[in-house]
């Protein structure tokens, strides 16, 4: 049987995981929560939206959309034809030619109408960080849009936030395992923390990319 003193430890230990995680979400929610839109028509303008990636398919068939991934490029969508960006950088895992996110969705993309020179690949954007790092020093821009669901925008301004770098996030519409992804996030959020006090830089950098006005 577990001794009192060792239980005492592990429900403190506990204790203290809960409370550091519970307040770095409100830390991030509170500090980005007027960069957040969830109406286009009162959002800002930037030349550019930074599209971040996830998975196309809920299945390894790949019968199923992902419905993040789907509402991500509606979103993108949406503000492109209301000219709120001008620009797409669509940035996610390239890590196979098998599992390409950047290559899937620019291809969605031009379905919908958007011209494929308004659309730059970002295939080294394999987590928010690098997404965010890549965008400014590899594509040169220090204000856009980031666009996503609304749990991964709040954590990606906030790294925005410290990385000298204006930005905006327009909401995409959850998916249908919302609370899934809602208890991840918290976590993910302490990994942000742990990267941004260590100044962790993006995996790949590469050469620049110009974005012409």
């Amino acid at each position: 049987m577990i001794s009192r003193a060792l239980r005492n430890i592990i429900i403190t230990a506990i204790m203290i995981v809960v409370a550091v995680t519970a307040g770095i979400n409100y830390v991030v929610n509170s500090s980005t929560q007027k960069q957040v839109y969830d109406d286009i028509a009162t959002m800002p303008k930037n030349k550019v939206g930074l599209l971040l990636g996830t998975s196309k398919y809920q299945d390894k068939g790949r019968n199923i959309i992902n419905q993040y991934y789907q509402n991500r490029i509606d979103a993108a969508v949406a503000l492109y034809m209301a000219g709120k960006i001008d620009y797409i950088i669509v940035s996610g895992d390239s890590n196979t030619i098998y599992y390409n996110e950047p290559v899937l969705m620019k291809n969605d993309l031009m379905a919908r109408g958007v011209p494929a020179k308004k659309i730059f690949m970002d295939n080294a954007g394999f987590r928010t960080l690098d997404s965010i790092l890549r965008c400014r020093d590899i594509f040169g821009q220090d204000h856009f849009t980031i666009i996503s669901q609304a749990f991964h925008d709040q954590r990606a301004l906030y790294i925005a936030n410290h990385k000298q770098v204006t930005a905006i996030a327009y909401v995409a519409k959850d998916g249908d395992m919302w609370w899934f992804s809602y208890f991840r996030e918290k976590f993910a959020r302490v990994k942000m923390i742990l990267d941004l006090i260590q100044n962790t830089q993006a995996r790949y950098y590469g050469e620049k990319v110009q974005i012409k006005p």
